[in-house]
This record gives C-alpha cells, structure tokens and sequence, in this order.
C-alpha cells in the first residue's frame, strides 16, 4: 500500500480522525491549491523524473515557503529515494514527496514532540511570546478554552502591560473560556504580574497558568531583556518552569516568521510554536522550513477564527491537508 493511501485510511478509521482531517483539509486550501496544483501541473509536463523535474520542483517547494535549506535536504532525500526504488514515472514521485515531508517534520524524534508539556498534579507555566499581531492574545484565549474543556484549572496573567488594550483583550478571552485573569494597570513591570498571576494560580490551586508576554519588536534589546527577567522569576517561584515557552507566529509572514523565531529562541529556549492563521495564507510549507531549521517543533495551528479552531499540530493531517485533493483523486 502506498504511504498516500495509508495517509488516507489513517483519516478515515473513526470520527475523532475525520474531524481533525477536514480541519487540516478545510484549514490549508490557500496553501494546496498552490503547492499540490503546482505539483499536479509539473508531474504532468514530465514524463520521466530527470535532473530538469528536481529543479523545477525544487522552485514549486520554495515559494510554498518550505525554506530554501529544507528544500535542498528534502530534494537530496528525494533524489536518493527515487534511485533506491528505481522510480521513473512522475507519477510516482508524489508518494516520495509525501513520505519525506513527514520524515523531514520528525527526523529522529517520535511523534510525543507535538504533545503540550503539561504536569500531573502540579502547577504548569506556560510562558507565551512573540510580536504583537501574530494573534498571541487570541491563541492564549483559544488555549485556555482547549485546557478548560479537558478539566483543567486555569488561570492567565496579563503580562503585555504596554500594548494600548492588550490587558482587555485578554479579559475577554478569560471570560470567553471562563478562567480566571490577574493583572495590574497598564505600564506595569511585567515580571510582576507574572509574579501576581504565579501566586493567584497557587492559591487557588491552578492546574495551568498561561502568561501572557509584551511583544514590541522596535526595541528588541529591551524585550529581550524583559523576557529573560520575565523567565527569571518564573524560575524562581516555580522550579523546573517554564515548561512550555510557546512562540507565536504568523503564518501569512513566510520567511520572515523564521526570523524572528530565530530572534526569540536566542532570548527564551522557545519550546514549541503556534502558527496562526494557516488558513490565510499559501505560505504553509513554513511549518517545515521551523521544524527542520530551527529543530522547534509545531505544537499548535490557527485554522480558523472560531474558538476551537486552534488545533494541535498534527505532521500527518498537515501532510494530508496538503495532498487531499491528489488524495480524493486516487
């Protein structure tokens, strides 16, 4: 059976399946019609996989934003791969292409990489960064909704002090999941909420606290060094956290979200990215490009603008998102 039909039958064994599947399929339209379109056009003007295909794949994989070092490791894999199976037929590269875009997403690690590094029975700090207009505090909101629908306590801290209506988005938010927000007035020092929100979530015996963080990119010395005073403290009052530090980035940016995840993993040991708004843009192969360049993993995906739209990242349902439409075909 071919790793594409496997693909298939994998979304298609019960509900749960099917309903993550038509998220990534529905989510990722922007991103296949230009990625598997292109690939369809291409794999029917060669007959034959030689040097002249590779090359011009290779350009069908950069301007999905797959990065350009990703592309050149994913073509070597693909080249060597296509000797192995003695492949000559175009069509049968697509199968290749699949099966790779999942290895290059895990390379050596298992598939727990993707799960959120929450503890059992004490209290888990989620640190949250990036610039302001990635969508930080709208997938704090949605996160703390998902928390709150598996039984967890949660609490949020308010630590975007600067941002003019940062405090009240986030309120909203807490009232939209129904948790609980702590903060103080605007232009306060961050590391205090942070400090605020840490004995809030162990008063009221908290499972997960989610920190909100400033995200002003024009001084980056000062948020960088906030951070790091931010991370300090939290260290200090809960040994062992953060235990997540998620960076949140906007996929529609492409390559400039890799720049700055490069910019924030320097000040924060960033442990897992959310990529907002796939479903915005034809930029998705960035998720690779972060996986492969970075060695972060994808924890979360924005696919929509609904509260449960957040969904946790899945490198088989991306795989498939992207290919449903050759999938269906087959």
């Amino acid at each position: 059976m071919s790793f594409m039909q496997k693909l298939k039958n994998k979304f298609k064994q019960d509900e749960e399946t099917e309903e993550v599947s038509t998220k990534y399929k529905e989510g990722m339209k922007k991103t296949r019609h230009s990625f598997s379109g292109k690939i369809n056009d291409l794999i029917a003007r060669y007959r034959k996989v030689d040097e002249d295909f590779f090359e011009e794949l290779e350009e069908v994989l950069i301007s999905a934003d797959v990065g350009v070092m990703t592309v050149m490791d994913l073509i070597d894999e693909l080249k060597m791969e296509v000797k192995r199976q003695n492949i000559k037929d175009t069509k049968e590269v697509k199968d290749v292409i699949s099966q790779k875009l999942v290895d290059i997403y895990y390379a050596d690690d298992d598939e727990q990489l993707e799960a959120l590094n929450i503890q059992a029975n004490e209290l888990s700090v989620i640190l949250v960064v990036g610039v302001n207009g990635a969508g930080k505090t709208t997938s704090i909101g949605k996160l703390a909704h998902q928390l709150k629908q598996q039984g967890k306590n949660v609490v949020l801290a308010a630590g975007d002090t600067f941002r003019a209506g940062a405090i009240e988005q986030l309120e909203i938010w807490g009232e939209r999941a129904d948790v609980d927000v702590i903060k103080q007035s605007p232009g306060s020092d961050p590391a205090a909420v942070i400090y605020d929100g840490i004995k809030a979530a162990k008063a009221r015996d908290a499972d997960v606290l989610i920190c909100d963080t400033a995200g002003r990119l024009q001084n980056k010395v000062n948020l960088m060094n906030e951070l790091s005073k931010v991370k300090r403290v939290i260290e200090r009052e809960v040994p062992g956290a953060p235990h997540e530090v998620l960076l949140v980035l906007d996929a529609t940016t492409g390559q400039n979200a890799l720049s700055q995840a490069k910019t924030f993993s320097e000040a924060t040991n960033v442990s897992g990215i959310v990529l907002t708004k796939l479903d915005g843009t034809a930029k998705g192969g960035i998720v690779l490009a972060i996986r492969n360049e970075l060695k972060v993993p994808v924890k979360f995906v924005g696919l929509g603008e609904q509260v449960d739209d957040l969904q946790n990242f899945n490198a088989h349902a991306f795989v498939y998102g992207l290919f449903a439409d050759i999938l269906e075909e087959e």
